[in-house]
């Protein structure tokens, strides 16, 4: 702004950044040039992230203030502290639960299977690697086991502290037996480490220990440096560091408080201590990381003055400090650098070989396996997954461990249990850095030493330490120095403060008070007792913190007992020299009248307690793995000897060899600086020093960071990644910027699946038969992943919605398990196009295993009508998983929209099936997350989601009481029209015309020949050429080399059906066609050749009656497929009850009430008698399995039975079925009962003459005969066909054909009636043995049919025709 605006407060509207207004308002120093603050409620969720944002670049609020006059954020003179209104002022926003921050991390579904560089950890040293490295040019991935948090978001109340806190490790006082414990929430701020000797506490989150630490900028004493522990490279030279602690300084920018700001009392009294001490020559204002100045940072992170609020081992919330996560870790994002939180790494191992594929010899692939447990998505609820299953990521080139002294030695450790060859030394001489902590309880002066988050301006409690007495120089053993400093307790623990003090025992009081002062001393206590911790007087605003670093035994080891690490400190605080500095602190309280107190730990477990954990993956003091963990770099040993893993670093305080006898983070950032100099020297890499603009961390990166030289395979797998990566990155933004909630639950499933690549069926009996192979096997299964939907509207409204899948797969039997699962596809209750009134709950995801290799993984539930009433089938469908894997296919392939089902494309590898566990659904349930900007949006997003999911749950579980689905008014699924190529009018000897469809063969490499099908009652040609599958029976007899001839018959669906032609009529419908074919298709001067003759149900009925009275010749017909019935029906059990069963058959009944024509199809708008039939119909009894509320199939189930398998339909086919069914008329139904009834063909009325005579029966001589039925026929009884081929085989024996035997019949398992015709797979099952019937019959014995490359082919060769 001009500096004409006067330094005053102003308030403005809260934006999100896109200019729209938000509740609440944000206050802005308008004499500081602050950048406005984006608010937005937040759940503070590491899966927020700034890239996303898009922000509106027309807002002035979204635009870095530029001072054109006196450039960009002038730095200030130091001026003091803000006032009161100032101190409550966020950096980021207002309120922690409704405000919106930066967040620099990625969710984990934007991680990548590879890097270039792997950082863990996000403290110094892992801040310096990923900022160094992205710098370099190297792609990195940063793994931080705790959660993003900005200041505005750290706890600053007991109840916020608590809830942030992690315990683990040996519980072991002296006065109860040991114990290994765990607790709190592992990605919790605050971690205790309980140790044998010696307790630690260490920070989680994006900043590591550097969210909490005190600040303190202390270079190690070049005689620390100078001891023997230390590599020669080091200790001969201990100023090598200085160029490193220079390039530290520069990021962090330490500095002493200002003289010219606040008296603090605390630093005044240390000052006072040391005088009484006689050690005002050590007293010295100590270099800091706070700021006390305006303005953006070193790495353009813009920050605030200190407001002096001491709350610095909580976290500061006033954005004045300089932590690793916004210098070097803000600089690496900047550069490209991908970080993700919530990720504990677990163990490292080398690379294995990369599989080239079968038959190849495997590549050498460089670099390691970091693999780490996630902890987002409540995958914590998965106790033994969370650490069995986990997820891993790639490291090319190095990975640099900064997870901390302990958190690094138990990546180390666990990696030598997992086979990574280390020194033997990995977990010893680690050290306490000589931490004491101490109180100066009641001191006769005011410290003011307790933590406030808004403190007065006029009593600030300052830094949290601002002062030294430094004591490492001028002794004769470097190892006896120390440094004193003073400290602020957080306003976390001011509520138990002064009882704690009060109650521990070992306390050494003040001697030689009068009364008067022991007067004045109890007052204070009673007044902070009364009238809280912060009244002015009172002993708690009295009493000083101490903190001395020194040189403890670095005898302390790290081991791991049931997988969990335990810290073992021997002898610390039972030395002489801690000892003597106890001493001192009790002199240091004495001299100021006060009480000293131990810290808890020591007094009531005999125990200490460090917040510098060091060693443990210390450098070898002669470069070899005999005396160390690590080289001087920082690279880890391979054993005893010099050798290296390349690449694999040590970058934090575990290298360190010994106590340091100060605050070590200036020694961590430097070693780190070092070692990562020296790696990128050594691998003619540069860092690019370019200083940041003014970053704007709710935009994208300043920088991008593509991978340079690599080999032209990596870089198309890269594309694809990269392709994959910003889908789901414009998802999510979208999702974002709309502020759209979402929801997510994280799975578990486990099973058996098989490899087997001849497992190519898609039915339940495959994946049963698999699952069993692979139980004999103990081939078992399991994936642990999260599914995320980040817009619950898609989830809702969009069939064809998708959530996203992360996790792991786990299949031992597969090699290169386990497998990283990313940005996969989940569909909860797809429709399922298969199969009719089913849905489906499916998996869709690419995968890659360690070595490089990649699978695809599909699986999917069945939820179907065998739900229907039944919560038990319920469970049992929502829980089972049909799992196939397949090689995977480039995704132009895997997404072509003329397959059944894309996710089954490819070879296929394995198969089983994979399931929910009751206990894993309980802990499942525990992870139902809804997402959103504030908790309505939340509670919306929950309650959405659980309609949704419990409106698809009962449409299914109460299927026979969901409306009716009556016929569409739309053609869907229509994928295979298959249109005649010719179509004649054929007028019967009685006048009757119909038609006569005509197709020519697709195959001209096999010599032509006729086939006639005749299709049964009440439907048409379509039955055969079929449009809602892919393969109908015309497709495949044109491909075989056919010309197929299909028949509409009086009795089939044609206007003239209502006309009370029955089956014995339409016989001569039969002949005329007989008679145009043989006219039409011989050659002049010919004899006309007989024709091969398909017919189903009752259009073969008909054909027998016209055979077997001799109206249509026998020497006309070649042979004869007879679909489920010839000359002898006979009613199955369900259709015998209408004939029987009922006092007036069904047919005269119906004929009373509604007329003479029953209609299949029927509408919303029928008659109320139709409708009311409609609603009857639901009670017919069937089998659950086919239960369905299609009225038009409950129609032609009442008429005629049940016409198939219901899951041997798609839904297109069935959601349509009015479209290939007419209707019957009475006179046809009632002849077609009694014949049903009395098993044979009959003339029409009134004498019904059987026909199935044996005079007539011996008219059929010399016609070979394929009888076959549905076994699951509903309509006419498989004893249809086995009466009639008995007859046959009675009459004429074994038969004299010369190719063979003429009477054949079958029994189609798994089908039912016009399912074998109708059905999706049907080619597959039905067709090729008829094919084969006729070929033996027309082309002879001999003859073997060839496939034809054609499109058929291809889509069964491809897999995208399922069966």
């Amino acid at each position: 702004m001009p500096s004409a605006v006067p330094d005053t407060e102003v308030e403005v509207p809260l934006t999100n950044g896109t200019g729209k207004q938000l509740n609440g308002r944000a206050t802005w120093h308008a004499g500081r040039h602050e950048r406005a603050s984006s608010a937005s409620p937040s759940n503070c969720s590491v899966d927020t992230f700034n890239q996303l944002y898009v922000p509106n670049t027309g807002d002035p609020w979204n635009q870095p203030y530029l001072d054109h006059a006196n450039g960009v954020h002038e730095e200030e003179e130091a001026g003091g502290p803000r006032s009161r209104a100032y101190a409550r002022i966020r950096s980021w926003g207002d309120d922690p639960k409704t405000a919106q921050f930066p967040r620099i991390s990625k969710p984990m579904e934007l991680m990548r299977h590879s890097y270039d560089c792997v950082v863990i950890g996000s403290g110094y040293g892992g801040g310096v690697a990923a900022s160094r490295m992205a710098r370099a040019g190297e792609s990195v991935c940063l793994l931080e086991r705790g959660k993003e948090r900005w200041p505005g978001e750290y706890p600053d109340d007991t109840g916020d502290a608590v809830e942030q806190l992690h315990y683990s490790g040996e519980f072991a006082p002296d006065w109860l037996p040991k114990k290994i414990v765990q607790g709190g929430d592992p990605t919790g701020m605050y971690h205790l480490i309980f140790g044998n000797g010696q307790n630690a506490i260490v920070c989680n989150g994006l900043g590591g220990t550097s969210l909490m630490n005190a600040n303190v900028y202390l270079e190690a004493d070049k005689d620390t440096l100078g001891l023997e522990a230390w590599p020669k490279e080091i200790r001969e030279d201990p100023s090598c560091l200085d160029e490193y602690y220079d390039k530290a300084a520069k990021v962090l920018e330490p500095e002493e408080y200002p003289q010219d700001w606040p008296k603090l009392p605390k630093l005044d009294l240390l000052e006072k201590q040391a005088k009484h001490l006689n050690m005002q020559d050590n007293f010295r204002r100590v270099k800091q990381t706070t700021r006390f100045r305006n303005g953006p940072n070193s790495c353009g992170v813009e920050m605030s003055p200190s407001s002096l609020t001491g709350q610095d081992p909580t976290g500061l919330n006033d954005s004045s400090k300089n932590t690793t996560l916004v210098t070097y870790l803000a600089d690496a994002w900047n550069w490209g650098a991908d970080m993700f939180c919530e990720a504990e790494v677990r163990y490292i191992t080398k690379a294995p070989d990369i599989d080239m594929g079968p038959g190849k010899e495997p590549e050498k692939q460089a670099g390691y396996i970091v693999y780490f447990a996630w902890h987002g998505r409540n995958r914590g609820h998965f106790k033994t997954n969370l650490h069995g299953d986990l997820m891993w990521v790639h490291a090319r080139k190095a990975v640099f461990l900064g997870a901390g002294a302990i958190g690094s030695t138990e990546i180390l450790l666990r990696s030598r249990d997992m086979g990574l060859e280390v020194s033997p030394k990995v977990g010893q001489n680690m050290s306490g850095n000589g931490d004491i902590f101490g109180f100066g309880y009641n001191t006769d002066y005011e410290v003011n030493a307790m933590g406030n988050n808004f403190p007065s301006p006029y009593h600030p409690i300052g830094p949290c330490i601002s002062g030294i007495i430094d004591k490492r120089s001028g002794h004769e053993n470097p190892l006896d120095g120390y440094v004193l400093e003073e400290g602020t307790v957080p306003s976390a623990l001011a509520p138990f403060l002064q009882a704690m003090l009060e109650l521990l025992p070992g306390s050494v009081e003040a001697t030689g008070e009068g009364l008067v002062g022991k007067f004045k001393a109890n007052l204070a206590r009673a007044g902070s007792a009364f009238l809280g911790p912060y009244f002015r007087k009172g002993a708690i605003e009295r009493t000083q913190l101490y903190l001395i670093m020194s040189h403890d035994s670095n005898q302390a080891f790290l081991t791991l007992k049931d997988d969990k690490p335990v810290l073992e400190f021997i002898g610390v605080g039972r030395s002489d020299h801690v000892s003597y500095l106890n001493k001192l602190l009790e002199r240091a309280t004495k001299a100021v009248g006060g009480t000293f107190v131990k810290n808890p730990f020591a007094t009531l477990m005999g125990e200490q307690v460090t917040v510098h954990p060091i060693g443990g993956a210390y450098m070898a003091r002669d470069g070899t793995g005999s005396t160390g963990v690590t080289n001087h770099c920082g690279e880890v040993f391979t054993g005893l000897g010099e050798e290296t893993h390349p690449g694999l670093i040590v970058t934090d305080a575990a290298v360190i060899p010994t106590a340091l006898g100060a605050n070590p983070f200036a020694t961590i950032t430097a070693l780190a600086e070092r070692s990562v100099d020296l790696y990128t020297k050594k691998h003619g890499l540069e860092i690019d020093m370019t200083e940041n603009g003014l970053l704007d961390l709710f935009g994208p990166p300043q920088h991008q960071n593509h991978r340079k030289n690599c080999k032209w395979k990596e870089h198309i797998e890269e594309s694809q990644e990269n392709a994959k990566i910003d889908s789901a990155r414009t998802a999510i933004s979208t999702a974002r910027r709309l502020n759209d909630s979402g929801f997510g639950f994280t799975e578990v499933m486990s099973g058996y699946v098989h490899k087997d690549t001849g497992l190519k069926r898609d039915n339940i009996d495959t994946y049963e038969l698999a699952a069993r192979t692979a139980k004999s096997l103990s081939e078992t299964a399991r994936f642990f992943l999260s599914v995320q939907s980040f817009n619950i509207r898609s989830i809702v409204n969009d069939p064809n919605h998708r959530a996203m899948l992360t996790g792991s797969f786990v299949c031992p039997t597969l090699e290169g398990s386990p497998f990283m699962v990313q940005r996969g596809d989940f569909n909860l209750f797809l429709l399922d196009r298969k199969a009719p009134g089913t849905r489906n709950l499916t998996y869709d995801f690419d995968m890659r295993g360690i070595n490089g290799r990649k699978l695809h993984f599909h699986g999917y539930k069945v939820v179907d009508s065998s739900v229907a009433l039944s919560p038990l089938h319920f469970w049992k469908s929502t829980t089972t998983l049909y799992v196939t894997i397949t090689n995977p296919l480039p995704d132009s392939l895997r997404s072509c929209p003329d397959a059944d089902e894309c996710g089954l494309l490819g070879e296929i590898v394995a198969k089983g099936i994979m399931s929910i566990q009751p206990m894993d659904f309980l802990s499942e349930v525990l992870t139902l997350t809804p997402t959103g900007s504030s908790l309505y949006r939340k509670a919306m997003s929950a309650g959405n989601f659980l309609t949704f999911f419990t409106r698809k749950s009962m449409s299914l579980l109460l299927a026979p009481l969901t409306p009716l689905q009556y016929p569409s008014h739309t053609y869907t699924g229509f994928t295979n029209n298959t249109l005649p190529n010719k179509t004649y009018k054929i007028k019967a000897s009685d006048g009757v015309v119909t038609s006569l469809h005509v197709w020519e063969p697709t195959n001209t490499e096999i010599e032509t020949k006729n086939l006639f099908m005749i299709p049964g009652a009440s439907v048409d040609h379509q039955i055969f050429a079929l449009p809602t599958i892919r393969y109908n029976a015309v497709n495949y007899f044109c491909r075989a080399g056919y010309r197929v001839f299909i028949t509409v018959h009086r009795i089939g669906m044609l206007m003239v059906a209502q006309n009370d032609w029955t089956t014995f009529d339409a016989r001569l419908d039969l002949k005329a066609c007989l008679e145009k074919i043989r006219e039409e298709y011989t050659e002049p001067g010919e004899e006309p050749e007989p024709v091969y003759t398909i017919a189903h149900c009752m259009g073969s009925v008909a054909l027998s009656t016209g055979l077997l009275d001799g109206a249509i010749p026998a020497k006309w017909i070649r042979g004869i497929t007879c679909s489920q019935v010839f000359m002898n029906p006979i009613w199955n059990t369900l259709n015998m009850l209408k004939v029987r069963a009922l006092p007036i058959p069904g047919d005269r009944f119906y004929k009373f009430f509604a007329g003479d024509w029953f209609s299949f199809g029927t509408s919303r708008n029928d008659s109320l008698f139709q409708r009311g039939l409609n609603e009857l119909l639901r009670l017919m009894p069937d089998e659950r399995k086919e239960i369905c509320n299609n009225a038009s199939c409950h129609r032609c189930t009442m008429a005629l039975g049940r016409c198939w398998n219901h899951h041997n339909l798609n839904e297109a086919t069935h959601r349509q079925i009015d479209r290939f069914f007419g209707g019957v008329s009475m006179t046809l139904m009632h002849i077609l009962m009694k014949q049903g009834y009395e098993g044979g063909v009959m003339a029409n009325g009134p004498l019904f003459e059987r026909l199935d005579t044996r005079a007539n029966v011996r008219r059929l001589k010399g016609v070979p005969i394929l009888l076959f039925v549905g076994r699951d026929n509903a309509v006419l009884s498989p004893a249809s066909t086995e009466r009639t081929y008995e007859i046959l085989t009675d009459t004429f024996g074994a038969g004299d054909d010369v190719n063979g035997v003429q009477y054949r019949r079958r029994v189609v398992p798994d089908y039912g009636h016009l399912d074998c015709w109708m059905g999706r797979n049907a080619w597959k099952d039905v067709y090729p043995f008829i094919r084969e019937e006729v070929d033996r019959v027309v082309r002879g014995e001999a003859y073997r049919f060839c496939e034809p490359d054609d499109r058929f082919k291809k889509l069964v060769d491809t897999g995208k025709l399922l069966y």
